[in-house]
This record gives structure tokens, sequence and C-alpha cells, in this order.
């Protein structure tokens, strides 16, 4: 098990000052950022598919083979989040489940059901354009079992849809195929700088809580064994650049990576 954090030039300077410490750096697939973060430390690429949007061919297979094999990826990762414009029905569970399975299907044709994971998105997301059958449960489960891929769960994203859906997170989450855990992602929830309800962002009480929880439910054979825990709080570009704070990654990480490690061992 191995611990990550999106790459961003303020965890390279930590990184590089020897006031960071982690396994791998994880690259959205732009070649600039994975060569830059290569130079620095090992990287594995977090793919931008999403099942039920068709856009397999815009991300390209032949480029996710090439990558796998230049870098630290195992898993070919996808959302799961079919669109209204895309559903004759979008509360026909039937038709949500195999929108997405249709674009689930030519990963694990090509890369085998091993090595695709299927990743849960926060509800309501933006742009606000897909029905909430994509986050319950029970269409999860099924995109996953029919599939026979892996589950990538991400707590930030099952926090802010159980609070929208006005249930326990823990009980969401415990309803999810987490027997098939191959990847998990952290971080904090809180206000965005528009004042909306967001993941990425520093851990608070109730995060730690989470996580503290889910790697116990690891430790106790309760859940599958992720090969990568990953904390997304930092990255690049104007969606990141205004949370990569150097002070929040030097507070977050060096606890998050102590209980990863902690969980390595056991």
């Amino acid at each position: 098990m191995q611990f990550a954090l999106n790459y961003s030039p303020q965890a390279v300077e930590l990184l590089r000052s020897g006031r960071l410490e982690f396994d791998l750096f994880k690259c959205p697939d732009w070649p600039d950022a994975i060569a830059e973060a290569q130079a620095q430390h090992p990287v594995y690429v977090h793919f931008p598919f999403v099942a039920g949007q068709q856009n397999i061919e815009k991300v390209g297979l032949d480029k996710v083979e090439k990558l796998l094999e230049e870098t630290q990826t195992h898993y070919v990762n996808t959302h799961i989040a079919a669109r209204y414009e895309d559903l004759n029905d979008p509360e026909n569970i039937d038709e949500v489940v195999q929108r997405m399975l249709d674009d689930v299907m030519p990963l694990v044709e090509r890369f085998g059901p091993d090595r695709v994971i299927a990743e849960n998105i926060p509800f309501p997301d933006i742009p606000d354009d897909k029905p909430q059958a994509i986050v319950m449960p029970q269409v999860i489960q099924r995109v996953i079992y029919e599939s026979g891929c892996g589950l990538l769960l991400d707590i930030g994203h099952a926090r802010l849809t159980a609070e929208y859906l006005g249930i326990d997170t823990r009980d969401y989450i415990t309803q999810l195929p987490v027997e098939r855990l191959r990847e998990l992602h952290i971080t904090g929830c809180g206000l965005d700088n528009e004042g909306r309800r967001s993941d990425h962002m520093p851990m608070t009480g109730e995060d730690w809580s989470l996580l503290e929880w889910a790697l116990s439910s690891i430790r106790r054979g309760m859940w599958g064994r992720p090969d990568i825990v990953a904390c997304e709080y930092g990255g690049i570009g104007p969606a990141f650049e205004w949370r990569s704070n150097p002070s929040v990654m030097l507070a977050d990480i060096p606890r998050m990576y102590g209980l990863v490690r902690a969980l390595q061992f056991v």
C-alpha cells in the first residue's frame, strides 16, 4: 500500500526541502506535468474518463497504454457519471447502469477487469447535468459487479453526497461495494471560494474521523485492501492554485502518511 499526494509546485518544494515525505505523486494525464513530476518523484496517473459521457476516444486508449508503461500507474480509473442529455429516462435505473457500462466495458476489454477501477462522484456536481441515480449505492454496485472492475472510493465525494441525501456518511459508504476497494481518495470538505460545499480542502475533525474509520475497516478485513491511498489536496491550474497551501500540507500530510504506513505492516 502506497501513499500518494496530488502533484503541485508547492508539494515539490516541500519534498525537495525534506519537509514532506510520501511515496508517489498523483498526476493528471498531462505530459508536461507528468515529466515535471517524474523529475522529482515516482508518479502515477489519474485519467479523466467519465463513464456515461462517451469520452474514451477523446482520452485515447493508446495514450493510456503508453502511460501505464512509462509511469507507476497500475489502474485505469474512470468516474461514473451519466448525464441527463444522454438518457431517455433518468429515473430508469437499468438505463442509467447500462449507459455507464457502455463506457466501462471497453476499458475492461482492453486492460482486463483487474486493472480497471470506477470512482464515485460527489452529488450534486458541477456542472449540474447529472441525475441523482448515478450516486445511489445500488447503481454503483451494479456497475462494478456487472463489469468485474474494482472500486475507487473517494471519501470526500461520499461525504458530500451523503450530506445532500440526508443520510449518515458511514451508512452510505458501507452500502458501496467496499470489498472491491482498490484505491482510496481523501481530502477535507469545506466551503470553496464561492461559498459552496466542496472537497479538495483542508482536513477537518470529521474528515479525520472518517479516514480513521475507513483505515480501521481495511485493517479489520471488512473492506478490500487498496494499493494506493491518495490525498487530493493541492494541484495545478486555476481550479487548484488557491487551495495548494504549503501550511495545510505540512499540517495534514505527515499525519495521513503515518496512518497509511501503520496499515502497511498489518
